[in-house]
């Protein structure tokens, strides 16, 4: 046996996903004492108290197994999204959703369409099963619906709708998404992924998902803790969805995918809801500092409804990202998505964004 023949055909076509440089590692790297990060869209603001505060006294059980179906989470969710438990499922962060979905959906030759750029996990977990990623790239800097009905076909299983999309940010609207939907064949099922939904909602043209879902059962919402909730750390995400892909979506899951503490964080975070509005409030405010920097400075950036801002700094986005690593800033670089002149910027404290404005004016004015 060869080392091709050692490992499942499908894995020899994967990309690795390039997560942000961690803290510690660049301060080691550049001798720093001091790096903001700004590349991995956390919350600047950290979890909620009352989170903190749930993770100590869960930390008592730890050795306990969890609630593998995380009921009391769900209840929750059910609560507050007026649905029932059986048409949500807590995994360990979106990602797991997105690879639990090609996981159900997924045979041999089944396409998925989605856009590109935006977030590259959805080819990974399609191309995984052996299915094929049919990736449209962006009209105008938007996901371009007309070229995704055009490419449905019965092979289509899956078309995936990042909004706001990572990396750039935008929305597809209400209008936008009614379109997609009313000219593709019921029985492919459409997967919203809303990580950053509690910022967009700020914009009244964002569409409403869960009236979609009663509608449209073949519909896939998910949702994140990491983001809004500060919550990255711990990894929980869910999805809302029909019970009956519920069901199916179980079967393929880790029997305990969401941990004790992470199923405490979450559950309290939901009852915080002067955190959640601390947070977004803040996040608009660092966005609005950010585009008034761009505009003063003729910089093209894109509208955003999410916790970062891609802007096009008309010079190589490596070089880019060195100089500001070296000034104490990770950003990610747009040469990850093939643009190769802009930078994705994540949105931080007041303090943080001005100080990062500050760096950037003085990398953009280098000779």
């Amino acid at each position: 046996m060869n080392n091709n023949d050692l490992f499942r055909k499908e894995v020899h076509s994967l990309k690795r996903y390039v997560p942000g440089k961690p803290i510690e590692e660049v301060k080691k790297e550049l001798g720093l004492d001091e790096i903001i990060k700004l590349a991995s869209n956390e919350n600047p603001l950290g979890p909620s108290k009352k989170a903190v505060e749930a993770i100590k006294d869960a930390a008592e059980n730890i050795h306990i197994y969890p609630d593998s179906l995380a009921t009391a989470l769900r209840e929750d969710l059910a609560k507050k999204y007026n649905l029932h438990p059986g048409e949500i499922l807590v995994s360990n962060g979106g990602e797991e959703i997105i690879k639990l979905i090609g996981h159900t959906f997924i045979n041999p030759g089944d396409e998925a369409i989605m856009a590109t750029p935006t977030f590259g996990l959805y080819a990974t977990s399609v191309l995984h099963m052996g299915g094929v990623p049919i990736q449209i790239p962006l009209k105008n800097y938007k996901h371009d619906f007309k070229a995704f009905i055009e490419k449905v076909n019965d092979r289509t299983k899956l078309i995936f709708v990042c909004n706001p999309n990572n990396p750039v940010g935008n929305i597809m609207t209400q209008d936008e998404i009614n379109d997609l939907l009313e000219n593709i064949p019921d029985h492919v099922v459409v997967v919203l992924d809303e990580a950053y939904y509690e910022y967009a909602i700020k914009n009244p043209e964002y569409p409403n998902s869960l009236e979609i879902l009663k509608k449209r059962p073949n519909t896939l919402i998910i949702r994140t803790f990491s983001k809004v909730a500060g919550l990255a750390g711990v990894r929980t995400g869910y999805t809302l969805t029909s019970s009956k892909i519920i069901n199916e979506m179980t079967k393929v899951k880790n029997v305990f995918n969401v941990n004790r503490l992470a199923q405490a964080a979450a559950g309290a975070s939901l009852q915080d809801e002067e955190h959640i509005h601390n947070t977004v409030s803040l996040n608009y405010q660092s966005l609005g500092l950010m585009e008034k920097y761009f505009e003063e400075n003729h910089l093209e950036y894109i509208k955003s409804n999410a916790n970062f801002i891609f802007v096009n700094l008309g010079i190589d986005s490596k070089e880019a990202f060195q100089k500001l690593m070296e000034k104490g800033f990770i950003i990610r670089p747009g040469y990850l998505w093939n643009m190769n002149s802009w930078i994705r910027i994540s949105t931080g404290t007041l303090e943080q964004t001005e100080k990062f404005l500050h760096k950037l004016d003085e990398v953009l004015n280098e000779k």
